[in-house]
């Protein structure tokens, strides 16, 4: 009986015996896990909506600069063509001088573009200068 009971000690002993603890620990710490990844992927469709906003900008600025009639129009086409269908812009470009200056504001979207927005609006702004400006 003696030898039994000391056969018993031994399996229990050591890494067997905090199995069940590690796997406790684990599933606690899961949803924390969760939620960082969630902060994580959520900043960097923050950082994204800024390169779109500038980018998006800058191509606006530089159609409506080269418009030879409409360059409302080719700038807000310009700034909508090259953003992904998630996010929503709003899109100006007034002359100020002889600058045509882009300002575009974007929605960022809440974990999965397309969604739902955060209560917050990225904006990019850009100038080139009128390049069909008659004298």
């Amino acid at each position: 009986m003696r030898a039994r009971l000391t056969g018993m000690r031994a399996r229990l002993t050591g890494s067997d015996r905090d199995r069940g603890a590690l796997f406790v620990e684990f599933a606690g710490l899961f949803p924390l896990i969760l939620v960082m990844v969630a902060v994580i992927w959520q900043c960097i469709l923050i950082g994204y909506t800024f390169s779109l906003a500038g980018n998006a900008a800058d191509q606006a600025a530089r159609a409506a600069a080269a418009a030879d009639g409409d360059a409302e129009g080719a700038c807000v086409a310009a700034a909508t063509e090259g953003l992904p269908g998630a996010w929503s812009a709003d899109v100006s470009c007034p002359l100020e001088g002889n600058v045509r200056v882009a300002h575009v504001d974007l929605q960022v979207p809440v974990l999965f573009p397309g969604a739902l927005n955060l209560p917050m609006t990225i904006s990019g702004s850009a100038g080139a200068a009128e390049e069909n400006r008659e004298r």
